[in-house]
């Protein structure tokens, strides 16, 4: 092992000028690696975070207007969802859709002594699951407060500070929307959703029982692939077809977005952005490697007569590929961990800079992927000094010796 460090540091102190080049080359393809890998990493946890703030399996409905005819209505008519939808999806669709989730909306002013905030939405409980909201103080929505139809409210923890002294003495206070008294029952937290949340039923009786609903949150169970999550969008589309009378293909009667599909097309997205980073970077590194192949050469050459006295001594060629090969990754290493360490701090201050801009979340990189880098390292000194270790056993011991 000495002798080898002691080889590596001949190596380096011949070659001085050279070798520094070439390890700033190297160094600076690791650190761009390192550093390009971190902003993918950013890009991929923002969007694991935005699609963690709901369930994948949610396709959300909104109503459209028609592009075609259909048995006597002419085309342009406003396609205007209902509560009784969810039933009619969920009645056609038994073995698939597990729940339907109405969603009205009410801009009614909300407001207390201190402050007030405007609208509200009315849903029913599975909101919580499909919205995958945190309680922070209360309770969500509840059967009870549909079936009496309960004036109570759901706030996010911002609205409740705004309303009230502090969000934790929200609960139980009263509110004063549409000319009634709301009682405040739970305080939620979310990353970026800041909607206020009333019972359906409590809208419907506000509002003279109106019964629209301006958005359908459907879950559908058994989803594996795209061409499954076309499918259940698919049958949701028929079933609004057949209860608003307009054509099954007409794609702008209701407006879509299947979380699923979403979801699996951003995953393939960011497999492919990180493969992309890959290959930039280590086109990056090659310069350094061409770099560290070229010092080998270098190395080979000047000691042509060693290589001939160990081979003529009987040294087998495996063992010189070996020391040229393992010093050519010592010197890549040695380099590619400075610019690995470089690339680690830029990464943490961009992270203390910009780590919670939307979009760009904790853009640093773990120990798996320094295990990566340092597999590649491994593999870009090897191929550095394969070419000149070929070369080096390719020296005959009678010249060898005769050279000087």
């Amino acid at each position: 092992m000495f002798d080898l460090l002691s080889e590596i540091g001949q190596t380096l102190r011949n070659n001085k000028l050279r070798t520094g080049l070439t390890g700033l080359s190297v160094a600076w393809g690791i650190f761009m690696l390192i550093i390009l890998l971190g902003a993918a990493r950013g890009v991929t946890n923002s969007f694991e975070e935005s699609m963690g703030s709901r369930p994948t399996n949610v396709i959300s409905v909104w109503g459209g207007r028609t592009s075609m005819p259909y048995k006597g209505y002419k085309d342009g008519r406003w396609i205007e969802l209902r509560e009784s939808d969810a039933g009619a999806i969920k009645e056609d669709n038994p073995g698939t859709v597990s729940r339907v989730s109405p969603f009205a909306s009410a801009t009614a002013n909300i407001s207390s002594a201190k402050d007030a905030i405007s609208g509200f939405e009315a849903v029913f409980p599975d909101a919580l699951r499909s919205e995958r909201l945190t309680m922070k103080y209360g309770r969500f929505i509840n059967d009870l407060d549909i079936s009496q139809a309960r004036r109570v409210l759901v706030l996010r923890d911002e609205q409740a500070a705004l309303l009230f002294d502090s969000d934790s003495v929200a609960v139980g206070k009263t509110v004063s929307a549409m000319g009634l008294a709301w009682t405040i029952v739970g305080v939620y937290t979310h990353r970026w959703n800041r909607s206020t949340y009333a019972p359906y039923s409590a809208y419907k009786a506000v509002t003279g029982n109106k019964t629209d609903a301006y958005q359908l949150d459907v879950t559908v169970e058994g989803l594996t692939d795209e061409a499954s999550g076309e499918a259940a969008e698919d049958a949701i589309r028929t079933s609004l077809a057949r209860q608003h009378e307009f054509d099954p293909d007409d794609s702008n009667a209701i407006w879509t977005w299947n979380r699923f599909n979403s979801y699996l097309r951003g995953k393939e997205g960011n497999r492919i952005l990180s493969m992309a980073v890959w290959i930039i970077g280590l086109l990056t590194l090659l310069t350094g490697i061409v770099g560290v192949s070229n010092i080998m050469f270098v190395s080979v050459r000047e000691r042509t007569h060693e290589i001939g006295i160990r081979r003529a001594i009987g040294a087998k060629p495996r063992s010189i590929v070996i020391q040229v090969i393992t010093e050519s990754i010592a010197v890549t290493a040695l380099f590619g961990y400075i610019g690995v360490f470089m690339g680690f701090i830029v990464l943490q201050i961009i992270n203390h800079l910009f780590g919670d801009m939307e979009g760009f979340k904790n853009p640093t990189v773990d120990l798996s992927m320094a295990i990566e880098v340092t597999v590649a390292l491994i593999i870009a000194g090897a191929i550095a000094g394969l070419f000149p270790a070929l070369k080096a056993i390719k020296v005959k011991p009678v010249e060898a010796l005769s050279d000087e």
